[in-house]
């Protein structure tokens, strides 16, 4: 199954837990990183913080929504992720936006990401790998949700890390 996720990183090397993400998602048994998005940097939505970079990761995976969930958790644990704060400063963020065509609401999981349509940080990255994609639940394609989404200071800053 296609899968996007997005990356976010606003505490200590951000540059660095964006190449963390993406090696320990390689490393990942039943999941193939496809390709990513550049990088873009952006203000905070939230409490006053530190800027964030932002990117989103295509994936192939045989694990269903809830297992690669949890590999995501396992990989922000990793990074040093704590949460403490909604909407806070983070190490390492990874948020499952889509999952093939699927719309799951369940207990813990949510997909698409409920917050997708208002998050240009995650549309404008989102749009370079899919922007003709719908995004279920919406009858909108990524690109139609990124033109409609609120301004943000968000600007492409180089290529995902290796």
């Amino acid at each position: 199954m296609r899968a996007f996720v997005g990356v976010g990183s606003n505490l200590g090397d951000r540059w660095a837990r964006l190449a963390l993400a993406a090696r320990a998602l390689r490393a990942t048994p039943r999941l193939a990183l496809v390709r990513a998005s550049r990088v873009w940097d952006s203000a905070p939505v939230g409490p006053p913080q530190p800027r964030y970079l932002n990117a989103v990761l295509e994936l192939e995976t045989e694990l269903p929504p809830r297992e690669l969930l949890a590999a995501l958790r396992q990989v922000e644990r990793a990074a040093g992720r704590e949460r403490r704060v909604r909407w806070g400063a983070r190490t390492l963020d990874l948020d499952l936006l889509l999952y093939a065509d699927l719309a799951v609401e369940a207990a813990g999981l949510t997909v698409p990401h409920p917050a997708i349509a208002s998050r240009r940080f995650v549309l404008a990255p989102l749009a370079e790998l899919c922007p003709g994609r719908v995004v279920p639940g919406t009858g909108a394609t990524v690109a139609q949700l990124l033109a409609a989404a609120p301004p943000l200071d968000l600007r492409p800053v180089g290529g995902y890390p290796a």
